[in-house]
């Protein structure tokens, strides 16, 4: 997995060695921030559980500020980037409900623990980076515009009669207060009752002839 973080001078070239070393320290780190946060997280922190010398840390990282914008590139990786082949089948109520599975089982294998990466470190940054937010910002974009791509094509298609834009959004904040109140609860019911909710919204919104072929 590779990271969407443009490398410093000293990275413009990375042996397949130090790929993974630069790798196995935005991992520790984006462990760490997940569990006490950017603040909490120290470059000593990171040192530590990468099993990473201070010369191989800045090395790669001038500084925290470089490391978190790589965590956040992670992440986006991870979390968006992860979901890619399932978003694009997102085309159909049935594929709305395989993804709204998937979620749904994501978070009881994690003991509804963790809640959204992005989401935190957007909670945690966005009033204090400004060039976190941007980053963060994007990542979120980039997961609107999955969502919408499988929207759109039932718009196009014609079974679809509002904005696939707006829907994407509302079905994008919808998850996000999801997945909170879930992390919060330790409980997936308010995950389930949201997405079950948008999905509801998404077939209110389809023409007679598609929604009735649908169970």
């Amino acid at each position: 997995m590779t990271t969407r973080t443009e490398p410093g001078p000293r990275q413009a070239k990375l042996t397949r060695k130090g790929e993974q070393t630069r790798l196995r320290i935005v991992e520790a780190a984006a462990q760490l921030m997940s569990e006490s946060g950017v603040t909490g997280t120290t470059m000593e922190d990171v040192k530590s559980a990468a099993g990473a010398s201070s010369s191989q840390l800045y090395h790669y990282f001038r500084d925290k500020q470089a490391l978190v914008l790589a965590v956040i590139a992670y992440q986006d990786e991870k979390v968006v980037g992860g979901q890619q082949e399932m978003l694009i089948r997102l085309d159909s109520i049935e594929g709305l409900r395989s993804w709204r599975d998937f979620v749904i089982q994501h978070q009881r294998e994690l003991q509804c623990r963790g809640g959204c990466p992005i989401g935190s470190l957007g909670s945690e940054l966005a009033e204090t980076d400004p060039q976190a937010r941007a980053a963060l910002s994007t990542a979120f974009l980039r997961w609107q515009a999955g969502i919408c791509g499988g929207l759109q094509a039932m718009h196009e298609r014609g079974e679809l009669t509002v904005s696939p834009d707006d829907l994407a959004l509302t079905i994008l904040a919808a998850l996000q207060g999801g997945l909170l109140l879930t992390q919060i609860h330790r409980d997936v019911h308010p995950l389930e009752v949201t997405l079950d909710a948008m999905i509801g919204h998404v077939a209110a919104h389809m023409t007679t002839t598609t929604t009735t072929g649908e169970r």
